[in-house]
Parts: structure tokens; sequence; C-alpha cells
């Protein structure tokens, strides 16, 4: 295999064949070959070689083959040779996202962070957006919108790509059955796509029971009944109850048993924190469900003494990206300091954003730094457990984790689709690109634009 990267033309030859410089064909090893098989993403012709005795590295298309395999018009990737015989653009990255109506907008208040994914493979890749509905799957192309350097946007049709990454924002929409048989066609063309679903609390639960790693997940029920949560704050004195398919902090309840003074339930509504008292846990209980219902869709989880700063509990998300070789790494860390009053500790809710390392070294002092590499090689564990019983293909993962003050290490919540509010940290704005980078790379090992390691 050979690979560089090269500037692609297409100027208007009138002979339908792919010009190389000869510097280009030289380190492709293209040199004695006169007909190549030309492939974008999907899509692939055959064509004559004809170098050109120029210096660098560049490729120039005539109209009609660059209509063929429906290469853009011009830009820098990556260009690759597997036989002598052929020569392969790329990788060609589909980010598969809801699209809007706005040419300047087009994924509303997600364009810039559409934008960030993309910004690794600036010159290395064609990196587009699209949405499952710009598909066409008769002619086996997408209409996606590249970015432009003005900071604008342009939609060009190309072949399905080489891979997918799955970004789409709507929990509702992906849990349609035909959402899942439009992602289903994909991998009958041998077209990875990662990501593949927003996760369930239950989801979670399920993939670790059974594992070793599950010894880290607090004692969770599904649909509690009131038996069940009675039981369940009488042994641990506090537990969350938390939306199944929820996010953000939504719909939480911090539910506290004091033998001496009743029941608390600490909830968030229209903005503001709220705490109320019962003397009695059936008041407690009718409350929560008069608002929610039968719980049909929450979990109770046992809550956990974690550390604190100034008497606010402390928890962390850990950001783990697969990389070039495949492998899970912790790519950004980041810690969350609890408001005054807040059942959580998102920074929309009244939370503060500190490194891993500030939290660590108020709360354990010099050993700080060997309970954070202790908790990286813990979520490294979760991720791997997750995976292997995992029906489909992931990339990316973020875990919210607690710590007790005797350094135990707990995940209350993983991920599939992290959020990224803990890089606005000034701190961790590297760790931030970092995770870009590292989703590139994963992105090039599955389009095989880089040589396999075995696993």
């Amino acid at each position: 295999m050979s690979i560089t990267t090269c500037t692609i033309h297409v100027t208007q030859r009138p002979e339908r064949a792919i010009y190389l410089t000869s510097e280009l064909a030289k380190t492709l090893k293209l040199a004695k070959t006169k007909t190549v098989t030309l492939r974008l993403g999907t899509k692939k012709t055959n064509a004559p070689l004809k170098i050109l005795k120029k210096s660098g590295r560049h490729a120039y298309f005539p109209p009609s083959l660059a209509s063929a395999i429906k290469i853009p018009p011009s830009g820098s990737s990556m260009i690759m040779s597997t036989t002598g015989k052929d020569i392969q653009f790329g990788p060609l990255i589909g980010i598969m996202t809801g699209v809007l109506a706005s040419e300047s907008r087009p994924f509303g208040t997600r364009t810039g962070l559409i934008r960030e994914f993309m910004s690794p493979g600036e010159g290395r890749s064609f990196t587009f957006a699209f949405s499952p509905r710009h598909v066409n799957w008769a002619q086996e192309t997408v209409l996606g919108y590249f970015p432009r350097k003005d900071g604008g946007w342009v939609r060009r049709t190309v072949p399905l790509p080489d891979v997918v990454y799955n970004r789409l924002p709507s929990r509702k929409a992906e849990k349609l059955a035909s959402m899942d048989s439009f992602k289903q066609r994909f991998l009958r063309r041998g077209i990875p796509l990662f990501n593949w679903a927003f996760f369930d609390k239950s989801d979670v639960y399920n993939l670790l029971e059974g594992t070793e790693a599950f010894r880290h997940v607090p004692e969770s029920r599904m649909n509690p009944t009131q038996a069940q949560i009675k039981d369940m704050l009488e042994r641990h004195k506090f537990i969350y109850l938390k939306p199944t398919g929820g996010s953000l902090g939504i719909g939480i309840y911090r539910l506290t048993y004091n033998p001496k003074r009743g029941y608390y339930a600490r909830f968030r509504r229209a903005g503001k924190n709220v705490l109320l008292r019962f003397s009695k846990f059936e008041g407690l209980y009718n409350h929560i469900s008069r608002r929610n219902g039968r719980l049909n869709h929450y979990v109770a989880q046992q809550g956990i003494r974690l550390i604190e700063i100034d008497n606010c509990p402390i928890d962390f998300r850990f950001h783990l990206t697969k990389n070039s070789s495949n492998e899970w790494v912790v790519a950004g860390v980041g810690a969350k300091k609890a408001g005054k009053g807040s059942v959580t500790t998102h920074v929309r809710n009244g939370g503060q954003l500190l490194t891993p390392e500030q939290a660590l070294r108020q709360a354990f002092g010099s050993r700080g730094d060997e309970v954070l590499d202790k908790a990286k090689e813990t979520v490294i564990q979760l991720a791997e457990a997750i995976e292997r019983k995992h029906r489909h293909m992931l990339g990316e993962l973020g875990f919210d984790i607690g710590i007790d003050q005797n350094e135990g290490i707990w995940m209350f919540e993983a991920n599939s689709k992290p959020g990224r509010s803990i890089f606005k940290h000034p701190a961790l704005k590297g760790q931030g690109k970092a995770t870009l980078n590292h989703i590139f790379d994963f992105c090039q090992y599955l389009s095989r634009f880089r040589p396999r390691r075995e696993a």
C-alpha cells in the first residue's frame, strides 16, 4: 500500500484521462501503469493514466472523469494505491446529522459543532455532513454539506462515503424502526457506521451486567415500584430517580431519607432548585408519581457519597474515543462541581467546571494523580466491557464517574454521543481538540486509509 496527500484539480482537458505529476505517480508506485481504477467512496471508474513531468503532488481531472466518480471540484485529500493499478481518493467521511433549511446555518445551533468535527480532516479528507433524507440509495449518492474556507457551506452530490459518523441529535427519530433499517443499508454495502444510537440507562446496565466492570455500577432498579424505592431509601439513605432516556440532568430527583426528619425530594423546576420535605414516604411517592405517572421510564439508582469541595459534590466526565489503532483512549477529563442546592453537577443548573487535577488535589492531596490514573484504567475497562456486548460499532463514549471518599470509582451514566461542554474550560480546550483528532484517526482506520494493525 502506498499513501500520501495531494491537491486535486478539475481542468478543461479534452482527453478522458487522469493526470498525475511524476512526483505523485512515483510515490504511489504507478510510473509503469497505463490504466487505473479510480475510486471515491462507493463510486469507481477506469481511466488512462497520464504522467506530467512536474514536481509536487497534484492530480488533474477532466470534467467527465470528475463527474464519473463525483469528486468535489477542488481541494486536497489523501490518495492511496493498494495494487499499483488503482487510485483511491479520500477518505470520504460522512457525518450524519439533522439538516435545517438555512444556507448560512444548515445545522442550526449545531452548525459550529459540526464544523469542529470536520476540522481535523481539512486537507486530508473529504468530510461532509448530511441528513438521512438526502441519501439516494438508487444512485448510491448523498447530497452533502461541505465547509468553505470563508465560513460558509456548499452543497455537493457525492458517492456514499467510506465511513459514517452518526451524530443524529434526536432520540425520538433514532428509535424509529425506519431509522434502524436506514442505517442497516450502509452496513449491507460494507460501509462502517459508528455510534449507532443513543443509550438508554437500561441499555448500559444490561450491557455491563455479568461483567467484571459491573462492580463499578451503583445498585439500580429499572421502572421501580413504590416498594423498591422505599426499600432502597431505607438501605442507602439517598437515591436518584432518573429518566431512562434523559440527558442534561432534566427530570432528575434526589431523594433522601432521614429517620428522624422524614423524606426529602430535591429537583429542578422552572429553572430553579426545589427542596420539599415529607413526613411520610407515601407523601413523597404521591408527589413524584403525580408529576411523572408510574415511573415506567425511570431508573432508581443508589446514591454515592462523593468527594466534595465547599460541601458541594464533585463528579467527572471522562470522554473516550477510539484511535487509529482501534483502541480506547481517555482523550479528555473534566470535573464538575454541583451548584448550591442543585440535584446535579450540570453547568446549566449552576455547576462549575474544574480540571480533574484541581478537584482531586483538594480531595486527596498528593494522591490525587494516582486516583486519577486508577479512574482512567477503570473507564477503559468499562468501555471495553460495553463494546464486547454491544451489537454495533462504537467510536466514542462519555462516562459520568463519581469517586467516593474511600477512592471507590462509580459509573453513573454512559453516553454514546457525549456532549462537549467540559471543553469550554480554558485548560481543557487542548483535550477537546485531541478528541476530534482521535475521531478523525478512527475514521481513517475504518476507511482503510491507514494501514491497519491487527488487534
